[in-house]
């Protein structure tokens, strides 16, 4: 195990799977690649929220290319404190796309020539979990190399 890719997002579920796949990462000896995926930002007609009614961060004047310099602040600030936080020492490669999280996992696995893949998932169950996807299920089916799951409970 040379090479491990970790995905991350802005989540405690993705916090807790690379807090586990850089310890993995330290007691292998192998390189890290972190990647996280932007996806498409579709901005509504209105200002407010359908489900809560209260008013979106998004300036509907926004620009596409602002919008995505945003996104691309934001994924770089993100790299950065996962990095700091986990990494210190460590070969890291980073990795920002654009488009579907799952193949977007997929694919930098294949760049990096990973050997692993760690992502991180809420445990969800039932109807929420046919509703939302499952992108930890997408990437286990669809991943030509092994893929560690870390699931996270509420309450951790």
């Amino acid at each position: 195990m040379e090479k491990i890719l970790i995905g991350i997002d802005d989540s405690k579920f993705a916090e807790h799977a690379a807090e586990y796949g850089f310890n993995l990462a330290h007691q292998l000896k192998a390189q890290v690649g972190l990647v996280h995926i932007v996806e498409p930002v579709i901005t509504p007609v209105t200002n407010t929220a359908i489900d809560t009614g209260m008013s979106l961060s998004v300036d509907p004047g926004m620009d596409m290319v602002e919008l995505m310099h945003i996104q691309d602040e934001q994924a770089r600030n993100m790299i950065a404190a996962i990095i700091k936080k986990y990494g210190e020492g460590m070969q890291i490669t980073n990795f920002t796309e654009y488009g579907d999280t799952a193949d977007g996992i997929i694919k930098c696995s294949k760049d990096f020539k990973a050997d692993m893949i760690v992502i991180g998932t809420h445990s969800r169950t039932g109807i929420d979990r046919f509703l939302m996807g499952s992108v930890a299920e997408h990437v286990v089916r669809h991943s030509e190399i092994p893929v560690l799951v870390v699931p996270f409970k509420d309450g951790h």
